[in-house]
């Protein structure tokens, strides 16, 4: 039986596998063509109208997104100090792919976090830094290109000053992102296989996206038991994911299930499975984000939630551990950062239209998480 998070009272019961049919792709392409038909994606009164047709389908997978939005977003509090809302640190880019790490850690800072660090390879930092002088960034991996020639034990010791480079740095950061712009480098996949392990030993939360997906696809005991790891693949790297790990093909008519068998299968993981309908499970409970939303797929937006998801689960669990909540900081973390760009991103295509970018959306992040928690 699937569970259902309460915000404030922890968990309710949700009802039979009659419900989870009825979160089906098809039902969800029917409630989104009615709420076009009512008139767009983003005005108040029309998100007023999306809930009462959920309600009346039955699909209680879907998340109360906005309470959960309010409940782990911290109040400003002129008492506090720097680094308390939140140190994210972002392990990704490399010389082709730039700006996959610098959308996930602007976006972090945009929310609201205090410290966006990004760790990538030194071909890759001056580009990176000339992005954004908010960013703090560290020109620390390597790729094999710039290590050709050396011997074995020269690339072992090279590998070897590079974990404990970051290690330094490991206790500091609330939640690590890892995988936007990342590449698949062996020599650098094998340093971040390596960093990931460091991160679960010192119990730090892990978002894992983009190549990072890759990575742990190919090694599962990376994350496999590890119960701070959030997984955000798109349709194909779920696909593989599936294909991997339970060894069959993807069944829309069964997606909570199948995707709560997946979760529990990897030992635990929270996954948050992008699409239409952003459906997420620890191999617990199944809930659904898919109210705003947008047409315009740029490029982008899943680095977005990466760094999204950091800053929530990271104020989730500082919530947890204040008030002794039951909820689980990862499902709540993903909750949150989906909605918010789902907001953020109705907001961007409301202005721009076909013309919307990444870059966009990240400037609605602030607005949109005002509209919903504004600051006292």
């Amino acid at each position: 039986m699937l569970i259902k998070y309460g915000v404030s009272a922890g968990f309710a019961s949700l009802g039979s596998a009659k419900n989870c049919m009825l979160a089906s792709s098809a039902v969800l392409r029917r409630q989104q063509f009615l709420i076009r038909s009512l008139g767009g994606y983003s005005d108040h009164t029309n998100q007023e109208r999306m809930q009462e047709i959920r309600s009346m389908s039955g699909t209680t997978l879907e998340a109360d997104a906005e309470n959960v939005l309010r409940e782990i977003t911290p109040v400003l509090d002129p008492t506090r100090h720097k680094g308390q809302a939140g140190k994210i640190a972002v392990i990704g880019g490399c010389r082709e792919y730039t700006g996959a790490p610098y959308f996930a850690a602007i976006s972090a800072l945009k929310i609201g976090a205090d410290l966006s660090h990004v760790f990538c390879t030194k071909d890759a930092a001056p580009v990176i830094k000339s992005y954004s002088p908010e960013l703090i960034v560290h020109p620390l991996l390597e790729e094999s290109y710039s290590i050709s020639g050396l011997e074995d034990e020269e690339k072992r010791h090279i590998s070897s000053k590079i974990l404990t480079e970051f290690d330094k740095w490991m206790k500091r950061f609330d939640c690590l992102v890892v995988g936007p712009g990342l590449g698949r480098d062996p020599y650098l996949l094998e340093c971040v296989s390596k960093i990931v392990k460091h991160a679960r030993q010192s119990n730090v939360p892990i978002v894992i996206d983009g190549d990072g997906l890759f990575l742990v696809t190919e090694s599962l005991d990376l994350v496999s038991g590890y119960p701070l790891a959030v997984l955000t693949p798109n349709v194909n790297e779920y696909k593989r994911l599936v294909q991997k790990v339970l060894s069959c093909e993807v069944n829309e008519q069964q997606a909570p299930e199948l995707l709560k068998s997946l979760a529990k299968r990897i030992g635990g993981v929270t996954i948050l499975q992008k699409g239409k309908s952003d459906l997420i499970s620890d191999g617990e409970i199944v809930k659904s984000v898919s109210f705003y939303g947008s047409p315009r797929r740029c490029g982008g937006q899943g680095d977005i939630l990466s760094g999204s998801v950091a800053v929530f689960l990271s104020w989730a669990r500082t919530k947890r551990k204040s008030v002794d909540s039951p909820m689980n900081p990862t499902v709540l973390g993903c909750i949150a950062g989906s909605a918010l760009l789902r907001k953020a991103a109705s907001l961007a295509f409301e202005n721009k239209k076909r013309s919307t970018l990444t870059t966009d959306i990240i400037e609605c992040l602030g607005r949109s998480l005002e509209d919903i928690c504004p600051a006292r």
